[in-house]
């Protein structure tokens, strides 16, 4: 039984759950393998619409167990905020695990975000706030606390004591605000720890002996490829491994498990916060689709940054992560455009460039090559073969397949998780 990756192959919110619902009772395990509550999905089931940040999205599926894993950073407020609000609703997350050694969001982390993003004026990232960017810089700093620091109240207290000799040093002397004890941070999260206890796991572990018993596992990315920290539009990117390779190390299980790479993929494009988009819409273009498709951010409201489909940015995704299906979601939004225009290379300073540039700079003044392919005003929400399709969004979903490097294997045409069109099977039956 396979292992597969999951993983947005442009700036996010590609509707990566639409593939989590295909695979559906299929699968034993989801595995969330980094960042942490800076983003989230929506999955629509029957009549409900749920809102996820932190949680996989397994914690949906009956009898799936969903994981964190160490690569992700954990808000224990918001992790119990999100359990609490879902089992309201009668959704049993009794199955959740959580690893050992993913590392904790503590308050402090949070007010050094948003006093970092106000320093920065026009050069802000766009980050949300929420204590991620900061969380990873101490960890790859060693003076990060982990989940399994709740298990011994000493330990937490010296490392909470070592982070903030540096930490109150910033907010007092360069941000102008006061200094934060290790009392407070310590009772703050040691009031989850009781809580916590009967979750945390060998995440790495428990996930071999799944996979060596047959158990179907998939690895959920946060964000996107063109957000990953590495092979992202830097600086302009999250500050975790957001893409397939990123599934071995945030999650303990080795390379060689990996059987499958799926790319989400929206059918035309969005960016949310600042950074190149070289295809964005302004003004009335960007906003009727921006509306079409309902393109809020789900953890921060946010509108987002909407545009037309990126050929060189969905090469680009498949070429880094090595993906072996796309799932096109959306393709239902794009119904009454008479015609579509795709970006299919990028002009830079009058050289044709056919894959992502090399250089920041490049990328920054890099200009759409566009092509245009007939549009269609039949309703696709219907379809669940491909034949089913009006003849022009065949057409469509064909061209990109054939640009993007790697086959188009589901399309998405609504908001349940059952209006999907499968082509290809994705575990590869």
């Amino acid at each position: 039984m396979p292992a597969v990756v999951l993983i947005g192959a442009q700036w996010g919110d590609e509707g990566k759950g639409k593939a989590t619902d295909v695979l559906g009772s299929r699968v034993d395990y989801v595995v969330k393998y980094n960042g942490g509550n800076n983003a989230g999905h929506t999955v629509v089931v029957g009549d409900q619409k749920y809102a996820l940040h932190l949680l996989p999205s397994g914690i949906l599926t009956p009898g799936c167990t969903p994981v964190i894993g160490n690569g992700v950073v954990v808000d224990p407020s918001v992790l119990f905020e999100e359990i609490d609000g879902l089992t309201a609703r009668g959704v049993d997350c009794s199955r959740l695990v959580v690893s050992a050694n993913a590392h904790l969001i503590a308050s402090y982390h949070r007010t050094v975000d948003k006093v970092t993003e106000r320093f920065l004026g026009s050069r802000k990232i766009g980050t949300t706030g929420r204590g991620i960017g900061p969380a990873y810089a101490d960890k790859m700093n060693r003076i990060g606390l982990r989940v399994q620091d709740l298990l011994d109240e000493k330990i937490l207290a010296q490392k909470v004591a070592g982070a903030l000799e540096t930490r109150n040093h910033l907010l007092v002397k360069v941000f102008n605000r006061r200094a934060i004890t290790v009392e407070e941070v310590v009772d703050d999260l040691m009031s989850y720890a009781d809580r916590m206890a009967p979750m945390v796991a060998d995440t790495s572990l428990e996930l071999t002996r799944a996979l060596d018993r047959g158990a179907t596992v998939v690895f959920e990315g946060g964000q996107a490829t063109m957000l990953d920290v590495d092979h992202g539009t830097y600086p302009f990117v999250t500050s975790s491994s957001a893409v397939a390779a990123g599934a071995c190390t945030g999650s303990g299980v080795p390379p060689n498990r990996i059987d499958r790479v799926v790319g989400v993929l929206k059918a035309y494009a969005t960016r949310v916060g600042e950074g190149p988009f070289p295809t964005e819409l302004d003004g009335e273009a960007g906003e009727e689709l921006r509306v079409r498709g309902g393109e809020f951010g789900t953890t921060t409201g946010r509108p987002r940054r909407t545009g037309w489909y990126d050929v060189p940015v969905a090469r680009y995704a498949a070429r880094v992560n090595g993906v072996t299906d796309f799932v096109l979601t959306k393709l239902d939004v794009l119904t009454g455009y008479e015609t579509i225009p795709v970006a299919v290379a990028y002009d830079v300073g009058g050289v044709r460039h056919d894959e992502m540039p090399m250089t920041q700079t490049d990328v920054h003044h890099a200009t759409p090559v566009y092509e245009e392919f007939e549009g269609w005003s039949e309703d696709v929400s219907g379809a669940r073969r491909f034949e089913d399709l009006p003849p022009a969004a065949q057409r469509y979903v064909l061209a990109l397949e054939e640009l993007s490097g790697a086959r188009i294997s589901v399309v998405g045409v609504g908001p349940d998780r059952e209006q999907n069109v499968v082509r290809h099977d994705l575990l590869g039956r």
